[in-house]
């Protein structure tokens, strides 16, 4: 019976299978690459294989675990986990490619109608290390990040690791999409037609090992195809003189060289120190392996991780020149009897590569001959560990970096490393990406942010899990971890008490890029507006911070007013800065309009505003039209303070229609009273999932919002999904046994009884009954009665109320400024319910 080796495309194969695949590896390629892979399915599925690598209990753990090596701690996998946690791919892809979703085709410059991403170079064949059982899958993780298809080959010495370990990964993606990107072979280095077919269609080849190994996958790279060498590198420690006779110092130094038995290319093989003093260096070198002397013995010296006999061979033939040339006064062998560890004091400068083990080097280097000395060694170097002053660590980096060493750390901090940290001198993710642009007509694409919008639907991972009220995430919102909580946002309290927000810069950013973009579809002109942004600032509340924000990420001009009581102020600045444009919430900008009307009107320069929070009446856009000569009046984004921005308008949408963010969030629309989809074209609670978030969990989150699904694709040419807002639940009124809505109340003065203004409804608990007032801002032409009228003509259920003598019904004219109003952002409270 064939033992399958091999995992290729979703199923472990034999080797007479994986050899008729290789020959059609081509056609796989392109199949694989014709399809996408966004970077939320890679980052979604490896956040769930850390969760499970991370718990022993976990039925995946145990799997996995049976496949280490022998004597390998079960550790390493907890390890690898964290690795692979959001956290830190997040950071990674942000650190080497600039963003959390790189491959979208975004504006370089909001300005401009140029679209940059980052595309997969297509195959990439990863040669792995026979000594690192993480190397591999980590070398698959950042292929499939850049959204490269990719083919390992793993040692015929290795277990099943990699690809038990990619088998479960892709297992965690229900699209198939990562299974169709990963092949893992395990094959005989001396198997040179399974490499050669492995490289031949490959477009990089990465390849982890010494110089020999790289020179036997070099011959089978073909021409144009970039070769990306993980090789051997040298490190070394570099001590001034305050610091080498610091027994602090001198025990960092040791954890360096112990950790890992110098195995990690990190590790110190050399320490220099900055001196021309032989006397000292053999000092130094004798006190130095006093404190190698004390350390505990290496786990499992006497097994897997000691020497093998080739290794035992070169320790012991190191060991044996460099005593002979202890009679030329040239060196001085400090060692364990046992042979655990050896210090070598050499006079001479030149970097000596180490045979490892707790095997050391000890040289005089002044730092004038620090370039001249290690520059040779340039393409070998990695690490060097510095231990000196303030000011020695500043001048020593520059000259180390200017050698030719790729990193720098302090001493004991060597095999240290950071989410995203450049290896070898390069960002991975860049080896395996290539830098793409598009040059759009300006004329067609103007209100175009993302070209990818116009070419395929976004698609997510599906949601999964209950359903989450406000409290649901209000209660782990005070729980986010430290690191996740570096920006606190309140609601504004319209719907209820405020809530609060915790944000990461990092999600904060991707939230405002994404709000830029919407803004651009709605016809914001970052070149020729010239805008003010009114919204509400303080109280810890978000909407100017965020606008702020958002225009800063456009390049647009900003006048950064914010809402105020002295309208007159306001309006003479809009006048003498020449604003043509205005961000802010619609009872705002009425009340300030309507207050400055005649200064306004004959300044004659706004054109433009955009608004969000509350909505424009049909009859209120007319007015600003007719009015002040405002030409566009748009939604500047459909969001709420926790789940930032969720929907966006485009030149197309009118009214409540938005298009989803759906590069951000997934949505569903649910039934009022069951937890059941909506019929299409019905109304429903709104509910989305938010997939680009760090530290919170906001998954199925019940916002409040009802809506319904606008079908088909949007005139505009975008794929996104499209929904129109229909008020909120807490809109909706159970008044004398009937359901009335606010909303319906707004539409039916608007249409039939001409009302322009702001609307507000009171509820009461009267002695006999319940009364609704309906609470109309007064206008020239404001007619209570007719309104009244109408109401009751337009609205069955209401009329039923007032005739069955359950409700009293009252209209009244009110000044704009008596209406309730949340404090904190000056949103218009549609309902106040006084009968609690």
């Amino acid at each position: 019976m064939s033992v399958h080796h091999h995992y290729w495309q979703g199923s472990f194969v034999g080797d007479e299978e994986a050899g008729r695949r290789l020959a059609e590896l081509p056609a796989a390629v392109e199949a694989a690459l014709a399809t996408e892979l966004e970077t939320e399915t890679v980052l979604a599925a490896c956040e769930a294989l850390s969760a499970a690598l991370c718990d022993p209990g976990h039925a995946v753990h145990g799997r996995l675990a049976a496949h280490l090596p022998d004597g390998e701690d079960p550790a390493v996998l907890a390890e690898l986990g964290a690795l692979l946690g959001r956290r830190e791919l997040t950071r990674k892809l942000r650190r080497e490619l600039g963003d959390a979703a790189p491959g979208r085709l975004n504006r370089a410059d909001p300005r401009e109608t140029v679209y940059e991403a980052w595309a997969p170079v297509g195959l990439v064949a990863h040669i792995a290390p026979g000594n690192a059982a993480s190397v591999a899958p980590l070398s698959i993780v950042e292929g499939l990040l850049a959204g490269n298809v990719n083919i390992l080959k793993t040692s015929s010495a290795d277990t099943l690791l990699t690809q038990h370990l990619m088998a479960e990964l892709a297992a965690l993606d229900p699209s198939g999409a990562l299974a169709a990107r990963i092949v893992v072979l395990r094959f005989p280095s001396s198997r040179q037609e399974w490499l050669r077919l492995m490289c031949a269609p490959a477009d990089a080849v990465a390849v982890w090992g010494g110089e020999g190994a790289v020179e036997g996958v070099a011959a089978h790279v073909p021409a144009g195809c970039r070769l990306v060498e993980w090789g051997h590198r040298i490190s070394f420690a570099y001590l001034t003189s305050d610091a080498w006779s610091d027994a602090v110092t001198l025990g960092a130094l040791a954890d360096d060289v112990c950790l890992h038995e110098q195995q990690a290319c990190s590790s110190p093989q050399v320490v220099y120190l900055d001196t021309e003093d032989e006397g000292e260096v053999f000092a130094f070198a004798e006190r130095f392996a006093a404190v190698l002397a004390a350390r505990p013995p290496a786990v499992g010296a006497a097994s897997t991780d000691g020497p093998d006999p080739a290794e035992a061979a070169e320790l012991t033939t190191t060991e044996l020149m460099a005593r002979l040339e202890e009679h030329l006064g040239l060196t001085r062998v400090f060692a364990a009897p046992d042979g655990s560890w050896r210090v070598m004091a050499d006079t001479r400068s030149p970097l000596t590569a180490s045979p490892l083990h707790r095997s050391v080097w000890v040289k005089p280097l002044p730092r004038k001959r620090m370039i001249a000395t290690l520059r040779p060694m340039r393409r070998y170097l990695q690490t060097a560990g510095l231990a000196g002053s303030r000011t020695d660590i500043a001048e020593l980096s520059r000259t180390a970096l200017a050698a030719g060493v790729t990193r720098v750390t302090p001493v004991g901090a060597m095999l240290e490393s950071y989410a995203g940290e450049p290896h070898d001198g390069v960002y991975a993710l860049q080896r395996y990406s290539r830098r793409v642009a598009v040059q759009a007509d300006p004329a067609l694409f103007a209100t175009t942010a993302c070209l990818d919008d116009l070419a395929r639907p976004v698609v997510l991972p599906p949601p999964a899990g209950p359903l989450l009220g406000k409290e649901d995430v209000q209660e782990p919102a005070r729980r986010v971890a430290r690191a996740d909580a570096e920006l606190y946002f309140r609601s504004g309290g319209s719907t209820g008490a405020p809530a609060l927000s915790i944000f990461s810069y990092d999600d904060y950013d991707t939230q405002m890029h994404a709000a830029a973009r919407g803004l651009l579809a709605a016809g914001y002109d970052p070149v020729g507006d010239r805008t003010a942004n009114l919204f509400y600032c303080g109280a810890m509340y978000g909407s100017f911070i965020s606008f702020f924000s958002v225009l800063e990420r456009l390049g647009g001009v900003q006048l950064p007013l914010s809402a105020g009581p002295d309208h007159r102020t306001t309006a003479q600045a809009l006048i003498d800065h020449g604003a043509d444009t205005l961000f802010g919430m619609p009872s705002y900008l009425w009340q300030l309009l309507h207050a400055e009307k005649d200064a306004l009107r004959a300044y004659g320069g706004l054109r433009k505003v955009f608004y969000g929070g509350e909505h424009f009446t049909p009859e209120q856009q007319r007015t600003l039209k007719d009015t002040f000569g405002i030409e566009v009046i748009r939604s500047i984004t459909y969001g709420s303070t926790d789940l930032g921005p969720l929907g966006y308008q485009c030149t197309e949408s009118t009214g409540g229609v938005h298009h989803l963010h759906a590069d951000l969030h997934t949505m569903e629309i649910l039934d009022l009273a069951e937890d059941r989809p909506v019929a299409p074209g019905e109304t429903g609670r709104l509910v989305f999932s938010t997939h680009a978030r760090r530290g919170q969990q906001l998954g199925r989150y019940v916002i409040g919002d009802l809506g319904r699904e606008v079908p088909g694709r949007c005139p505009c040419g975008r794929h996104a999904p499209r929904f129109e807002l229909r008020g909120r639940t807490g809109d909706v009124m159970r008044v004398a046994t009937y359901f009335l809505g606010h909303r319906r109340f707004l539409d039916l003065a608007g249409e039939n009884g001409g009302h322009r203004g702001e609307l507000q409804v009171r509820l009461d608990a009267g002695d006999a009954r319940e009364r609704l007032t309906v609470r109309v801002e007064r206008t020239g032409a404001t007619d209570p009665e007719l309104l009244r009228e109408v109401f009751l003509a337009g609205y069955p259920e209401l009329r039923s109320a007032v005739a069955e003598r359950l409700l009293d019904l009252v209209v009244e004219a009110v000044d704009g400024a008596s209406l309730d109003r949340s404090p904190t952002s000056g949103k218009l409270l549609a309902v106040v319910d006084a009968r609690r």
